[in-house]
Parts: structure tokens; C-alpha cells; sequence
């Protein structure tokens, strides 16, 4: 499936942190299915560019951007989300993301499901300090795992929850810092009638440095971004095929099938 035809049927999977869903009617898509260790041995693969043509692609202005400046943006975000990361974590001689969230003053609720049940959502922050965690979604998760060979990958320290609060915490951290914070204050240029200026956010730069601010501090060696499958295939292993494939192609690689069953990793390790 081109690139044309895949963002289109994906549009509706998947436009926001870890799986978020817009409610929308649409004709389900159909992806071959593949084991969820496969696709992860895959994806912990792409580099922190890759991700961010992924990231990208879910952004409204993304054709207001050349690559060079998709990418050149992507890694300031990088460096902004490890900064606020090192930055808090000395400030409140904390390391864990619950104990950040109390210091902050972050209220942390941790329900089953969202109250609108018509979209698939893991975790969200609420102004003015609210943190939701979802509890359907990890439960689902820690089975894929359990089921799976996704601990050798992921790792046995994995803390879905940790990664989901501090991902979330770094949009109340960026509130704070509105005036001041990089993904707040870089703006892109619109149409507007000559004197006028006409400059807009970029959302996305809020997702990039939150997903590098929740690496930083829970220490994870891969892309967070990687949760976007591995948490939609507790829902729907279908869907979560599309979406590999989508990260694939915006890395530049071809998606495996079931049937190509040798590890990427093993092959790593052989060629070493």
C-alpha cells in the first residue's frame, strides 16, 4: 500500500498520543496482521528522525514544512523534552514520575476508561492539573506482554503507567513555561494580507518533546513512540498492523509479512 493510501485509511486509527482516535465513520481498513514481537523488533529500530516524519504526519500544518525543517524541528524538540526532564528531576530531587506529579502539585485519577467511550485513548491531561491514566489500556497491555515475546524486547523494567504519566506531565510543565518553552514559542508563518502576520503553533512539537521528556525520565533506550503499536494492539492487532506500516514507510523500510519470520535483531547480532 502506497503512502497516499495508507495515511488515508489511518487517519481514523490513530492522530495523537499513543492510539488517540478521532470519532469518525469511516470503512474499516484492512492490514495483514502480524505478531506484535516482530513489529516491535522492527520498530525499536527507526531512529528519532523517523519518528518524527511519523509525528509529522498528524500534524494540520504539515505541509506548511520541507523535510530538512521537519527534521531540524524534531531534533530541538528532542533537546527541549531532555532538557525540562533533567531540569525538573534536579529541581525536585525526584526520579519517579508519580512523586514529580505530587511535588507538582498534579492531580493523577487513573480510571478504567475514558468517559467518552467512543475513542480509543490510553492517557490525557485536562487543565488546569488533572492527569488521567487509564487503566483498561495498561491491563491490556501487561497481556500482549505476557503473551508475547515483547519483554525481550521492551524490557522486564518496562512501567507502561510511568511512561503514560510522564508523557502527560510534561504538557502541564509546558504550560507553565508557555512563555518561555520551545515548543510554545516557535511559530510558523500563514497567508495574511500584506502588512498583517498571520503566525500559528505546531502542535506536534508538544508530542515530540513529550515523548523525549518521558524517555528521559524513565530511561528508556527506545522511542516511547514505539507504544503506539504495541498499546492499539491490545485493541485491535488489525489496526495496529496499519499503523506499523505507516511507521515503516516513514522510515524508509519495508514492512515484514508473518511469514518473515527472522529476527531483525538476530540478523543485527550476525552481520556484527
Amino acid at each position: 500500500m502506497n503512502k497516499g493510501r495508507l495515511k488515508k485509511a489511518l487517519s481514523p486509527i490513530a492522530d495523537g498520543l499513543f492510539g488517540k482516535q478521532k470519532t469518525v465513520k469511516y470503512v474499516k481498513p484492512h492490514f495483514v496482521v502480524r505478531p506484535i514481537n516482530m513489529m516491535l523488533e522492527d520498530l525499536i529500530l527507526n531512529d528519532d528522525i523517523s519518528w518524527g516524519k511519523y509525528a509529522f504526519s498528524r500534524e494540520p500544518l504539515n505541509g506548511k514544512f520541507s523535510d530538512e525543517q521537519r527534521s531540524e524541528l524534531t531534533s530541538k524538540c528532542n533537546a527541549c523534552g531532555v532538557e525540562y526532564a533533567r531540569k525538573y528531576l534536579s529541581q525536585y530531587k525526584e526520579t519517579e514520575p508519580a512523586g514529580l506529579a505530587d511535588k507538582l502539585g498534579v492531580k493523577v485519577f487513573y480510571p478504567e476508561i475514558p468517559q467518552n467511550a467512543d475513542r480509543v485513548l490510553f492517557a490525557e491531561y485536562k487543565d488546569p492539573n488533572k492527569v488521567y491514566i487509564y487503566t483498561d489500556a495498561v491491563k491490556k497491555a501487561y497481556n500482549t506482554m505476557n503473551q508475547s515475546q515483547c519483554r525481550d524486547i521492551l524490557g522486564n523494567d518496562l512501567d507502561i503507567t510511568k511512561v503514560l504519566l510522564a508523557h502527560e506531565l510534561f504538557h502541564y510543565i509546558e504550560k507553565e513555561n508557555a512563555q518561555t518553552i520551545f515548543t510554545r514559542t516557535e511559530k510558523v508563518e500563514l497567508w495574511a494580507p500584506k502588512p498583517l502576520h498571520n503566525r500559528s503553533g505546531i502542535n506536534v512539537l508538544s508530542e515530540i518533546a513529550a515523548m523525549s521528556f518521558a524517555r528521559e525520565i524513565t530511561g528508556l533506550s527506545y522511542s516511547p513512540y514505539i507504544l503506539d503499536v504495541f498499546l492499539v494492539y491490545g485493541y485491535n492487532p488489525e489496526e495496529a498492523s496499519g499503523l506499523y506500516e505507516e511507521m515503516m514507510e516513514y522510515a524508509g523500510k519495508n514492512s515484514r509479512l508473518p511469514e518473515d519470520t527472522k529476527s531483525n535483531l538476530e540478523e543485527i547480532i550476525t552481520n556484527d
